[in-house]
């Protein structure tokens, strides 16, 4: 079915929402409660952010999308190349500059003509978009995150794969609560095994001797985070991919997050142990105005046509 718009004004500012074939104000977008991408949490989705009217790095997130899907078994009516011309479409008409643009692909529900199974149950697209933010207020970035080593460990992979981005988030919304209750901004979850793994929507890395350290296993591969592996790369900087102990990053002379929603973030805290001069550290600030820059030049850029019907 064809994407059909409401009767009503083509921008809204507020944030517009596609859902299943139709645009809607995004306060108007509803998934009913039945449906198991609510009821099981059975939804990949993916968040892309749109700078000075373009989109960043879409292509590697549009991979991701369809990886997500692949690893959880979902298809799609829309194709890549449709679900890239919706995502275009929803920030042309909100008429946003700055945002962030999310696409969820919710299983529904099994007819009833059919077994009670995920496999026969379709799925559809929602996306939306609304006015870009960050996981750190902005305030707060110039002074840095304040982190904690949850006590709740990290979803195992061989339970959820973390290499698709998913709704299964209930070691990361406790851990969230721990970080509250210990006056901390987020919590920085581990693996079984005690390596580092990654923070609710961010990736993590650690600087030691100015070797940049990220970890390879347990978590997203995040688009930001591969971003500034590439931006090491062109500085000449040592980035390493692997696994990353916590008494090592316990250790570690600077420790930074990364996220669509902000960028190359500073963490100064870490529970009781002051980071530095309790600033950002001299290569995470040198690694976040880069990846500033550069997104200014159009790097990895796709524009959005605000003036097309």
């Amino acid at each position: 079915m064809d994407a059909v718009a409401p009767a009503m004004p083509t921008t809204w500012t507020g944030g517009i929402a596609y859902m299943d074939g139709n645009y809607v104000p995004l306060d108007e977008a509803r998934v009913p409660v039945t449906h198991w991408g609510f009821r099981r949490a059975d939804t990949v989705y993916d968040v892309v952010s749109v700078r000075d009217g373009a989109f960043f790095q879409l292509d590697a997130h549009l991979a991701r999308f369809e990886q997500s899907m692949r690893l959880f078994n979902m298809e799609l009516r829309e194709s890549i190349p449709e679900i890239r011309s919706i995502m275009h479409e929803l920030v042309r008409r909100s008429g946003l500059r700055d945002a962030t643009v999310t696409t969820d692909c919710i299983r529904g529900i099994a007819p009833d003509d059919k077994p009670p199974l995920p496999a026969y149950a379709p799925c559809y697209l929602v996306g939306y978009t609304k006015p870009y933010y960050s996981i750190i207020p902005t305030e707060k970035i110039e002074r840095g995150a304040h982190m904690i080593i949850a006590s709740i460990p990290r979803i195992p992979m061989a339970s959820v794969d973390h290499r698709a981005k998913n709704f299964h988030r209930g070691d990361m919304t406790q851990a969230s609560f721990e970080a509250l209750r210990r006056g901390a901004d987020h919590p920085i979850l581990l693996d079984m095994d005690g390596n580092v793994t990654e923070g609710p929507g961010f990736n993590v890395f650690a600087v030691t001797d100015g070797v940049v350290v990220t970890p390879d296993r347990g978590m997203l591969e995040g688009v930001t985070r591969l971003s500034v592996i590439e931006i090491c790369e062109r500085l000449g900087m040592r980035c390493e991919a692997r696994a990353l102990p916590v008494a090592e990053f316990r250790e570690a002379d600077e420790i930074f997050i990364t996220s669509t929603a902000g960028g190359v973030i500073g963490v100064t805290r870490l529970d009781q142990r002051i980071l530095g001069n309790d600033r950002p550290g001299e290569v995470t600030r040198k690694l976040a105005g880069e990846y500033w820059r550069l997104r200014e030049t159009g790097w990895h850029a796709e524009p959005v046509d605000y003036e097309s019907e």
